[in-house]
């Protein structure tokens, strides 16, 4: 008989050395991330029908060839998507729609709302044109992101969508050197030559908590210079100014976003 995982709770500092995975190489992407990739894929297609419970994490360890610290990490992920819980049973596949039968009632374990990059969870669902790329950032920001003039670096371009209408938000991000040193998922792609077209990057303060670094958010909020106002007949227009750094002070992103307030709401989260 199968005995279900307990609802995980703090790693002790003996149980992380004893089960952690070795560090990925540059340019390869996490194993966690890989495994959450393939359970996705099996809630998706209903391998995993809403309300059965997934294999033990033991079992889960063994399929894919790693320890069962690397299966949790998986695992959170998809608690922190809502696409499963957790309770002293096991972990489920989260339940369906209405139309795919009565759900099962389980305590659903706590998530960490986590903002999406760049934008916020409207963005992150709507239309949208995104790239990304390397280009030498403004001179004036190159000795922010540890860079010396002229030196490219990573840029994500974002571009929200109205239906058969302008551009709602437009967002441009320049990555440091130090998190291109420190977050696995951006280091891979310092050997992408050509524009990588439709990234997803809605999970990078995700991956920046992963990767042990505590990120400070930063943001001005203005009106453009010149920019049309409501009572002229045209839309108004806000602008942010992000900037993220880590637990030291280094800065990892600097973020710049215009968007139309007629047709557009921004919103902040913290965590307290």
């Amino acid at each position: 008989m199968a005995v279900p995982d307990p609802v995980p709770g703090p790693v002790s500092e003996s149980e992380a050395e004893s089960e952690a995975a070795p560090a990925p190489s540059r340019g390869e992407v996490p194993r966690y991330l890989r495994i959450a990739s393939a359970l996705r894929d099996d809630l998706a297609r209903h391998a995993l029908a809403p309300g059965s419970r997934l294999p033990s994490e033991r079992s889960l360890a063994q399929r894919y060839h790693v320890n069962r610290q690397t299966v949790r990490s998986a695992l959170q992920l998809l608690r922190e998507e809502r696409l499963v819980v957790t309770d002293r049973r096991g972990t489920f596949a989260a339940a369906g729609p209405p139309d795919a039968g009565p759900p099962v009632a389980r305590p659903v374990a706590p998530a960490v709302s986590r903002p999406a990059f760049p934008g916020g969870s409207r963005a992150a669902e709507a239309l949208v044109r995104a790239s990304l790329g390397w280009e030498p950032p403004p001179s004036a920001l190159a000795p922010r992101l540890q860079l010396t003039p002229g030196e490219p670096t990573l840029v994500h371009r974002h571009t929200v969508l109205a239906p058969h209408g302008p551009a709602l938000q437009r967002a441009v991000s320049w990555f440091s050197r130090q998190a291109l040193d420190e977050i696995p998922q951006l280091a891979r792609y310092r050997r992408v030559r050509q524009p990588v077209h439709q990234p997803d990057l809605r999970l990078l303060y995700h991956w920046m908590h992963q990767a042990g670094l505590r990120a400070t958010h930063r943001e001005s909020v203005r009106v453009p210079p010149g920019a049309p106002g409501t009572a002229a007949g045209g839309a108004a227009r806000l602008s942010v100014h992000r900037v993220v750094s880590d637990q030291h002070g280094h800065v990892l992103e600097v973020t710049d976003i215009d968007f139309s307030a007629q047709e557009a709401a921004w919103t902040y989260e913290y965590s307290l």
